[in-house]
């Protein structure tokens, strides 16, 4: 199971939101692989991710590029977040070429991956499905909180920080971009995709 496995949201706001990592096997190949996930690094940032991060170091608005390459460890599991499927094709496709010996593992809608895996060569070998929110479901925020708060897999965007965001866009202390950009710097793998979060907010603020 993935943590970037339970995104919320509806078809259409979902078609810009994908999310590639790369994790080594713990206990069959991890060692001496860190200098591996500097590669996976370089390649996933020539394609302008909207957040990427290294769960050991933090993610790019946080700690910067520079304190994440230099933070890669052999049992790292790093991050890039798209808006674009194309671009997330052009990324497989170099991943494939480079044949780094790492899991590669993209979270998206199904079609939409399956589309980029066939532009870069290749063939998914496994499907995850998040079954949903069982339980007392009526305790949970309003839909477009938890769109944004699940975009973290570890839940570390507050739903009350989402609110005060939305808050203060309404009040034109902050633009929609600029709440999206402090709400993904609470993720500290890197994985809320702040472009999304910021049309997200800019709909509550209305």
């Amino acid at each position: 199971m993935t943590h970037s496995l339970h995104r919320h949201g509806t078809l259409d706001n979902l078609q810009e939101d994908y999310v590639v990592f790369a994790i080594a096997a713990q206990t069959v190949n991890a060692k001496g692989k860190a200098p591996v996930f500097g590669e996976f690094y370089k390649i996933v940032n020539k394609y302008s991710p909207v957040l990427s991060g290294d769960m050991k170091t933090g993610n790019s608005l946080a700690v910067g590029l520079e304190a994440i390459a230099a933070g890669h460890q052999d049992n790292s599991i790093v991050h890039a977040v798209y808006t674009d499927k194309n671009v997330v094709a052009q990324v497989l496709n170099e991943l494939r070429e480079a044949d780094l010996g790492l899991s590669i593992v993209v979270s998206g809608l199904l079609d939409h991956v399956d589309t980029c895996c066939n532009k870069a060569g290749i063939q998914r070998h496994t499907i995850e499905h998040s079954l949903g929110i069982h339980g007392n479901t009526k305790r949970l925020p309003k839909d477009q909180v938890l769109e944004i708060s699940t975009m973290c897999g570890h839940g570390m965007v507050a739903f009350n920080l989402i609110n005060h965001m939305a808050d203060e866009i309404k009040a034109g202390r902050k633009t929609p971009g600029q709440a999206a950009d402090e709400l993904a710097a609470q993720c500290h793998c890197g994985i809320v995709n702040p472009v999304r979060a910021a049309a997200l907010l800019k709909l509550m603020a209305q």
